[in-house]
């Protein structure tokens, strides 16, 4: 069975999950007897954000910051607050401010904040998507954000807020806050606990370090007591320290025979605990040139990474061995009006991400709002729009172009053929771009159907280097979710075309049930991990060329979690699973299934390029399997000549190389501006609309524009209506495109 991911959310997937569930209490909140008064802030000391007008705030007006003009160097957009603490210690500190992600309640967004207090150095205020998605609402746009733990003197002190990067809104890339009143609560007198418990990322055999800090300095000696466990939950080393007095850290050296593999640590201090996990990596990294390696991830940094997070979070996804990074802009945000465009934004995203050796595969958002009529949505109207804006992204030089994202689920009233012709526009575009243009890959369908059929009918494979589809599993299948034969569809639909091109599965992953404010539980995690080898062995054993994994920023919508990292951007088992693949796989060029595996045992052979077989092996029951040398799903190499394989996949490697050779695809001829074929005539299917429940065009517009995971999940489910076609993929594309090529 093969869904797409929108569809199951909108059905309601996860919706015990979106009950509220307690808050976790803070660790110092649990004594018994009253709680102290909280203190709060309204009205800025200093500041130089505007202020607006409104009764629900808690003066009757608020900061309001709009503006695309860059922030006064060096204090940026900031305001300053004064609090008089009546005790020294630690405070929670929350604020009612518009959070920089979208919430259940509302699609307004804010930059990411930084903070000071005391004139102390600014942090960046940047959690995780998760962490700010479920802040509970407050009044309007405005919702109460957790903004962690501070540390007051007695008697006055001042906190800073600072914005000094833009966000992506609707059609601008701006400067935005909205800023009501802050409160601090101060905690119960409690001793010293530990705040972050740490093990840097790194590849074996390189020595690894445990790191423990307290919230604040020891008046005395703290003693810490550590456990560290596997993938497996086996316990791999622990013991205890001490972090000395008048300090805050110390540091703990693991041993140096640790395999590969996913690690939690439990430490406790004060009686206090904090689990944390990390990541040791294989010793052999993935191919690094993104032409030999085929395994990438879906990232939407606007979306779902704060900006101080990238680079980090760049580095640890090449480190995992992936090649290639999805991503996307907004089209309304990059070009607000006619020919005005702004990608400064999103190019410095792309360079960040190039800098760490990842590809980019960059993906068209719908059309902004001045580009569309009621019966284009979410199309331009003119054509030439999209080959002209086609043409400004590939001039930026994005290794590939995706020319957009699940057309035949969104909110949408062109049909099949109209968006044929809009491929072909934008194609078109890309290719006029420069002499050697970026790759043009085909709309990334959500499933196959009477919308995908019609715009392959119209002839859009040659303009093309690439086809892509998505796939993902049954979200009400309990136990371990079964792969979808999206792959095995999609590779049979491109034969009966005879599709000259590779296949990209721009989209895989699965649904588990989120929990607010917790991560997945452990053996949500396990199934994850499993789920994610399985899901990139059968996609590579049924041809596709490169698979990209959803998410790998930690991500919670509507009670359905993705990523490979938890909330406080700790590895996830699958984020090992995903790097013990790519180290094993290499080029990952499949050979054929696994032959004399006993019953109920699945298995691929792949040639990993460095002169190996690899055979992937997984069975629904225990089974024992002989192997001369054998990794498991964590990439640790397994004694003995004989091991045992079950849902955890185990890889088997031997000498040699593939005694069968894939036969590559022809190499298709690139269009030019003067050998450019005229289309085939339109072929006439029922129109696809959308039911707008009311909504004018605007709204819609809004809706569709967006490259945010949270609009995407929103956009309605398409209903087939009656015999109209307006014939647009029948035109001639290069005639109506030829008056925007300068």
């Amino acid at each position: 069975m093969n869904l797409n991911r929108r569809t199951a959310i909108a059905a309601g997937l996860g919706a015990a999950a979106t009950a509220a569930a307690p808050p976790t209490p803070h660790p110092r909140s649990t004594a018994t007897g009253p709680h102290p008064r909280p203190l709060h802030a309204d009205t800025p000391t200093a500041t130089n954000i505007p202020t607006a007008r409104d009764p629900r705030a808690s003066q009757d007006r608020y900061l309001s910051l709009l503006t695309t003009t860059k922030p006064p160097h060096p204090t940026g957009w900031y305001a300053t607050y004064r609090i008089q603490a009546p005790h020294p210690g630690p405070y929670t500190l929350t604020a009612v401010a518009t959070a920089p992600v979208e919430t259940p309640h509302t699609e307004a967004t804010a930059s990411y904040l930084q903070l000071a207090v005391n004139n102390a150095p600014f942090a960046d205020l940047d959690h995780s998507q998760p962490h700010w998605y479920e802040s509970p609402p407050a009044w309007g746009d405005l919702s109460t954000l957790d903004l962690g733990t501070v540390d007051l003197r007695r008697g006055d002190n001042t906190l800073t807020f600072r914005v000094t990067e833009p966000t992506v809104l609707d059609d601008t890339v701006a400067y935005a806050l909205s800023l009501d009143r802050i409160t601090l609560r101060p905690t119960r007198p409690a001793p010293p606990i530990l705040r972050a418990a740490s093990v840097p990322r790194h590849r074996a055999p390189h020595p690894a370090h445990l790191h423990l800090t307290l919230d604040r300095p020891a008046p005395r000696p703290v003693p810490v007591r550590y456990t560290v466990t596997d993938y497996f939950g086996h316990r791999a080393t622990g013991g205890r320290t001490t972090i000395p007095a008048g300090t805050t850290t110390t540091t703990v050296a693991l041993p140096a025979d640790l395999p590969p593999g996913h690690y939690r640590v439990t430490a406790e201090a004060n009686r206090h605990p904090l689990t944390t996990a990390f990541a040791r990596l294989p010793a052999t990294a993935a191919p690094t040139p993104d032409s030999a390696n085929p395994f990438g991830v879906n990232l939407w940094a606007t979306s779902l990474l704060p900006p101080s997070r990238l680079p980090e979070f760049a580095s640890a996804i090449s480190d995992m061995g992936a090649a290639w990074i999805r991503d996307g802009q907004s089209w309304p945000a990059v070009e607000p009006a006619p020919g005005a465009y702004d990608t400064a934004h999103h190019d410095r995203t792309t360079r960040t991400l190039r800098a760490h050796g990842l590809a980019v595969l960059d993906v068209l958002s719908p059309a902004p709002e001045w580009a569309m009529t009621d019966a284009s949505l979410p199309l331009p109207a003119d054509l030439r729009h999209a080959y002209r804006y086609a043409r400004r992204l590939a001039a930026a030089r994005p290794e590939a172009l995706q020319l957009s994202n699940e057309p035949d689920v969104d909110t949408t009233f062109s049909t099949g053929d109209a968006h044929a012709a809009f491929v072909k526009a934008a194609a078109l575009g890309v290719r006029d771009a420069a002499d050697r243009p970026p790759l043009v890959v085909l709309p990334g369908f959500a499933q196959s159907g009477p919308f995908q059929d019609l715009v392959l009918a119209n002839d859009v494979v040659r303009y093309a280097d690439a086809w892509a589809f998505h796939g993902y599993p049954d979200p009400t299948e309990e136990g371990e979710p079964t792969v979808p034969g999206a792959s095995e569809e999609q590779h049979a639909l491109a034969r009966r075309h005879q599709a000259p091109v590779p296949l990209w599965m721009t989209e895989c992953g699965a649904f588990f049930t989120a929990r607010p404010r917790r991560n997945l539980t452990y053996a949500q995690q396990t199934r994850q991990a499993r789920y994610l080898v399985r899901s990139f062995v059968e996609g590579l054993a049924a041809g596709n060329a490169r698979q990209f994994w959803f998410a790998a920023p930690p991500l919670h919508d509507d009670g359905v979690y993705f990523g490979l990292f938890d909330r406080d951007f700790a590895p996830l088992p699958a984020y090992s699973a995903f790097a013990a693949l790519t180290s094993l796989l290499g080029a990952a060029h499949h050979v054929g299934p696994a032959g004399q595996l006993p019953a109920g045992a699945h298995g691929f052979v792949f040639d990993n390029g460095r002169g190996e077989l690899v055979t992937v092996v997984w069975a629904e029951r225990p089974v024992r399997i002989g192997a001369t040398v054998a990794y498991d799903v964590m990439g640790r190499r397994l004694p003995g000549d004989t091991v045992t394989v079950s849902l955890d996949p185990v890889y088997l490697v031997t000498p040699g190389a593939r005694t069968t050779v894939a036969t590559a695809p022809p190499a298709r001829t690139r269009l030019s501006p003067r050998r450019a074929h005229r289309p085939q005539p339109a072929l006439r299917r029922p129109q696809r609309r959308a039911r707008q429940a009311g909504r004018g065009r605007a709204t819609a517009v809004r809706l569709s524009a967006r490259t945010s995971y949270a609009h995407r999940r929103r956009r309605l489910q398409l209903r087939h209506r009656g015999p109209v076609c307006d014939g647009r993929g029948g035109r001639d594309v290069r005639r109506l495109v030829g008056a925007g090529r300068r």
